[in-house]
């Protein structure tokens, strides 16, 4: 097969999943976002890489937003939210945020395939993501490895939130490249 239409099968797998997406959650998301004073993204692996998008995205738009783990990464506190993308909402490394987060008293969202996960249990909101678990890819309802699925709608929720955020608050790319690094 060509490289092409790979790339076309990714993009079959990727369509129906604006349909398996909740408005209504999402806009709980923006709303919590809208009303945190500091926001942190966390996930684990390619999860996390979709997560440090977001945060660089958050940060062009003059939000309080970190991924956690960074060196320069602030105290949470009971005013903030911790956003997990997770496709099993199990990975325990971010149970024991979430459990951390939720003592503190801060918000927590649970981007997951598995809202009845133990982080989705913890969580206060929780957006389901269509994807197939990575211990599950195998079963032909995808032809990308492991998690690529969710990673990928993870990346396109996170921009789609980004974008309801600039509509929301009146920016647009211009207002927001006067953030972008200039020392590259």
């Amino acid at each position: 097969m060509q490289i092409t239409q790979y790339l076309s099968k990714i993009l079959q797998e990727l369509s129906p999943s604006v349909g398996l997406v909740s408005d209504e959650d999402a806009e709980k998301l923006v709303n919590g976002i809208l009303e945190a004073k500091k926001i942190f993204v966390a996930g684990a692996g390619r999860s996390g890489l979709m997560g440090k998008s977001f945060v660089m995205r958050m940060m062009h738009m003059e939000l309080d937003a970190y991924v956690i783990g960074e060196t320069v990464t602030p105290n949470f506190e009971k005013d903030d939210i911790l956003i997990i993308g997770s496709g099993s909402g199990s990975t325990k490394s971010l149970v024991a945020m979430a459990e951390k987060a939720k003592a503190i008293g801060g918000k927590i969202a649970a981007v997951t395939i598995n809202p009845d996960s133990a982080i989705g249990e913890l969580s206060d909101m929780t957006i389901k993501l269509p994807g197939i678990p990575k211990e599950e890819s195998q079963n032909e309802a995808t032809i990308q490895p492991m998690g690529s699925l969710f990673e990928q709608t993870l990346l396109l929720f996170y921009d789609a939130v980004i974008l309801r955020f600039m509509e929301k608050k009146g920016l647009n790319s211009s207002t927001m490249f006067c953030r972008h690094a200039n020392l590259e």
